[in-house]
């Protein structure tokens, strides 16, 4: 009989997760285990999915930009969502394999794919393809992205696009 409502209670912390948009991973999930998985739902296009992957208050660093975003949502708007609407066929895949210290976990990576929707600050798609690579460094805690720090050739990815 316990072990009947164990599973059930389970089940249901699942389904809870997944109606409120969390993923239903443990919070005793490995980092790398994490990033895999925030990785696996950008490469499906799954905005929501790959948001959920983020702290409530994730401090979200491109190093083009300078300044943090700060939030789950104001990083989901500004990060996922405009990559995803103005890069609907895109692919960022890690190279390499990645140095996990503790609870942080750092990779290279290459992004692609084609710029054939508007960006979030009104500029038009060009509709060209693009490569361009870069790094990024994640520090996880309580299996959830706590800081993503992106550093990448901005330069060579607008050139691409023959935005400069």
């Amino acid at each position: 009989m316990k072990r009947r409502t164990i599973l059930a209670a389970l089940g249901g912390i699942c389904l809870a997760s997944t109606l409120a948009g969390m993923p239903a991973y443990a919070a005793d999930q490995t980092p790398l285990a994490v990033v895999e998985q925030y990785l696996a739902a950008w490469n499906a296009h799954d905005a929501a999915k790959a948001a959920s992957y983020f702290d409530e208050k994730v401090s979200y660093y491109d190093a083009s930009v300078g300044k943090p975003t700060v939030g789950k949502a104001e990083a989901k708007a500004a990060v996922i969502d405009n990559f995803m609407t103005a890069v609907p066929d895109l692919k960022w895949m890690m190279r390499g394999d990645p140095i996990v210290s503790g609870n942080k976990v750092s990779f290279e990576w290459t992004f692609t794919g084609t710029n054939s929707g508007a960006w979030a600050d009104g500029t038009a798609a060009t509709n060209k393809s693009f490569s361009f690579d870069g790094a990024s460094v994640f520090v996880i805690e309580k299996g959830a992205i706590k800081q993503q720090s992106d550093y990448y050739d901005a330069l060579g990815f607008y050139k691409q696009l023959g935005l400069m």
